[in-house]
C-alpha cells in the first residue's frame, strides 16, 4: 500500500497482544505508518477499545475511514474466554488480586448452562468500577484505584448467544473453583467482565474473569486479522 492508501482510508484487522492497551496499537501503527512513507500527520483510530488483558480483533481505521469508526463500533461482537467460578476480584478480572472465596460444590453442568438462559436477551448490567467510563470528569478507574465510593448506573446491553464450551475443575488455587469457558455474541457496550461477576452470583457463588478474546466485531473475523509484527513487517517490504 502507498501514502496515498493510508490517508484516503483503510481498515486494517488486528489481533491485539496481551497486556497492550487499544491506545498503544494505534499509537504504534500511527508511528510506524508515518515513519514508512514520511508522513508528517495522519488519523488513526480503533472502533472499539479491548481491556490491556484481553487479546482479539482490533478494527483499526486510517484517515477518510475514521469517520466510519461510529458505523463499526455499533456492530455486535463475539467473544471467547474463561471464567473462574469460587472467588471474586475487585476489577472482575485479572487486574486486581483475589478479594473473596465462595462455595462451588452445589454448582453442576446442567445449574451452569441452566444459569446463562438468565442472561440471553436485553438485560441491566454494572459496568464494573475499574473501568474507563467517565464520571463528574474522571474515569471510573480512578475512583477505584484512590479508594473513593462512586455510584454507578446500571446499562441496558443485549446478550443474543451465551453458550458453555467447557468446565474444569480446577485446584490451583486455595480452595477448589471452576474454570467456564464459554462464548458469547453481544451488543455494543458490554462488559464480559460484568458477565462474569454476574454469572457468579446468580450461580450463588462468585466469579471473576480470567480470560477474554474478541473473535468478531459484525462480519470483521479475528482470523483474517494480523499481528501487529506482521502488520509492521509487510509495511517496510
Amino acid at each position: 500500500m502507498t501514502a496515498e492508501d493510508f490517508l484516503s482510508g483503510q481498515i486494517l484487522l488486528i489481533d491485539k497482544p496481551l497486556n497492550w492497551t487499544s491506545f498503544q496499537v494505534v499509537n504504534k501503527l500511527r508511528w510506524e505508518i508515518r515513519q514508512a512513507f514520511k508522513i508528517k500527520k495522519i488519523k488513526v483510530g480503533h472502533a472499539g477499545t479491548l481491556d490491556p488483558l484481553a487479546t482479539g480483533l482490533l478494527i483499526i481505521c486510517t484517515g477518510k475511514k475514521t469517520k466510519e469508526i461510529n458505523t463499526y463500533q455499533a456492530q455486535i461482537k463475539e467473544y471467547t474466554g474463561t471464567f473462574v467460578v469460587g472467588c471474586t476480584t475487585p476489577s472482575f478480572d485479572l487486574e486486581t488480586e483475589i478479594n473473596e472465596h465462595f462455595p462451588t460444590e452445589h454448582i453442576t453442568e446442567t445449574l451452569i448452562n441452566e444459569t446463562t438462559k438468565q442472561f440471553i436477551g436485553d438485560i441491566e448490567q454494572f459496568p464494573p468500577v475499574f473501568s474507563a467510563i467517565k464520571k463528574d470528569g474522571k474515569r471510573l478507574y480512578e475512583f477505584a484505584r484512590a479508594g473513593e465510593d462512586v455510584e454507578i448506573k446500571p446499562r441496558k446491553v443485549t446478550i443474543s448467544e451465551f453458550e458453555i464450551t467447557n468446565i474444569e475443575t480446577s485446584t490451583a488455587l486455595s480452595t477448589a473453583s471452576l474454570n467456564i469457558d464459554f462464548r458469547v455474541v453481544c451488543s455494543k457496550g458490554t462488559y464480559i467482565r460484568s458477565l462474569a461477576n454476574d454469572f457468579g452470583k446468580a450461580l450463588n457463588s462468585g466469579a471473576h474473569l480470567s480470560a477474554l478474546r474478541r473473535t468478531r466485531i459484525g462480519n470483521f473475523n479475528v482470523e483474517k486479522a494480523t499481528s501487529i509484527e506482521t502488520f509492521i513487517t509487510n509495511l517496510k517490504n
